[in-house]
């Protein structure tokens, strides 16, 4: 359960600033040319907001108000000749209890508070409706460029503040260890990856990762020959339906490591039986363990067994080779630690960045994802596509199970990413769908009439709410219907 909510503080805090990055995207600019923005919201707030403020006007939530102006308030209301807009204050900011998304009430504009009456009033000097298509464009862009220089920014800030260090997988010398899915697809233990259409894999393994599942064809180092491997469309699925295998313990590929004791618990079989640290196992009951992942299958299902584990131990610049018998635990457990990083075996890349070269580096990582993500987007199309789609829960599920801030901006940027791709798409309803409404109009001259815009912003929010209830309709079809 603490794990849960560590998950779900994660998954509120990227969305919180997500939103609140992408509607100050639209606000700025819409306020730059004059127009007013009447709410901005985190979150959505039907019936009630848990809180809501307006400078030097008001306080409140819970549909509670109190007024903080220190000038009488006008019997005139809005028929008052409005008076010079402010930047700042003439909006109301506020919270709302669904934490679903967020918004800016843009006034003069047809947007998601469907304010059709305000639409019927005559056009005023500040609103959305009475600028420029150029300016109302910026206005409708912006969200989704302030999302795409926030992952910037973000990159850019990791890799300033931590560097990259890595272990490249053409470096590898020992290769990878692959899934059942990836050997089905052609992989076999001990390959080296070298190339992914004809691009080369010198880069973070997850960036190749991703680079060799979108591929058509990577080239591979097998036993000294190179190999090229045909990459079926469905693998990733494969390999997602694999994950969800509580036994799985391999997400396509890791690295081929020897295995290195690097602790020796006192009392324990290993310790009894002479094992040290730094000592490297080679062999149980005389089956070769070349690498830790078949060290592990090895031993695994020797409950209360007695084995006889070979070693090679380093003492005085010579290696000796023993086999000690070790008494395993219920467990199949000795009582060691293991060395599980790749930089201990082999060659580590290492760069730095000052504040200078950090911002090239996160654009270029910042533009790598979006490539990536909008390349992923076509296979939702597809059978296998629509089953994954996932909604808040499988969004959760990626962030760590323990409070980790690299690991958090690092999924912030991505989701910062996701956000502008999907908001820049040509539905109406999202910023893409008035997008494409504005370039119609600057093409053909006129707008399109005020009676289509709110057919075309309901049918766009219906299939929004649909396609947000299918997804997450499929988080609990899986949690409770587990492969």
């Amino acid at each position: 359960m603490e794990t849960f909510w560590i998950k779900a503080a994660q998954l509120v805090l990227a969305l919180a600033i997500l939103i609140i990055i992408h509607e100050f995207g639209h606000f700025l600019f819409a306020r730059i040319f004059g127009i007013r923005v009447e709410k901005f919201y985190i979150f959505f707030d039907p019936w009630k907001e848990l809180f809501k403020w307006k400078p030097g006007k008001y306080i409140g939530g819970l549909g509670k108000q109190k007024n903080i102006s220190k000038e009488p308030e006008s019997n005139d209301g809005d028929n008052q000749k409005p008076k010079k807009s402010k930047f700042w204050s003439d909006t109301e900011y506020g919270i709302g209890w669904i934490p679903l998304g967020g918004y800016c009430k843009i006034s003069g504009m047809i947007d998601e508070s469907m304010d059709t009456e305000q639409m019927k009033q005559p056009a005023q000097p500040y609103e959305f409706r009475s600028k420029p298509a150029w300016q109302r464009l910026l206005v409708m862009i912006a969200g989704v460029l302030f999302n795409f220089l926030l992952a910037i920014l973000i990159y850019a800030g990791i890799v300033f503040a931590t560097g990259e260090k890595y272990v490249a997988l053409k470096d590898a010398n020992m290769g990878l260890e692959f899934s059942q899915a990836a050997q089905k697809a052609g992989f076999r233990n001990g390959d080296i990856p070298l190339e992914a259409d004809g691009e080369s894999l010198d880069n973070y393994p997850g960036e190749d990762r991703l680079k060799m599942l979108q591929a058509k064809e990577v080239k591979v180092l097998r036993d000294g020959k190179e190999v090229d491997i045909k990459i079926p469309e469905t693998l990733i699925f494969d390999l997602d339906k694999e994950m969800k295998d509580e036994n799985a313990t391999i997400n396509f590929f890791t690295y081929r490591i020897p295995t290195k004791i690097t602790q020796v618990m006192p009392g324990e079989g290993a310790a009894k039986a002479g094992i040290k640290e730094g000592d490297h196992v080679i062999a149980i009951n005389g089956t070769p363990t070349t690498s830790l992942t078949e060290f592990l299958t090895t031993l695994s299902g020797h409950n209360d067994e007695k084995v006889e584990m070979t070693i090679v131990r380093q003492e005085e610049m010579k290696n000796d080779t023993l086999t000690l018998p070790v008494q395993l635990s219920e467990n199949s457990k000795m009582g060691v630690g293991l060395e599980v990083d790749p930089s201990a075996f082999f060659i580590v890349k290492e760069k730095k960045y000052n504040i200078f070269t950090s911002i090239p580096r996160g654009i270029e990582m910042g533009v790598d994802r979006l490539t990536s993500y909008a390349k992923s987007m076509k296979l939702v199309f597809t059978k296998e596509g629509a089953k994954s789609v996932g909604g808040f829960g499988a969004i959760g599920s990626i962030f760590p199970e323990s409070w980790d801030w690299i690991a958090f901006w690092n999924i912030a940027a991505f989701l910062s990413v996701a956000l502008a791709f999907m908001n820049i798409l040509p539905i109406p309803a999202l910023d893409g769908g008035h997008v494409l409404f504005l370039l119609y109009e600057v093409i053909f001259r006129r707008k399109p009439s005020d009676k289509f815009m709110e057919y075309a912003q309901m049918t766009g929010m219906i299939l929004l709410i649909g396609l947000l209830i299918y997804a997450n309709g499929m988080d609990i079809v899986r949690f409770f219907f587990k492969n």
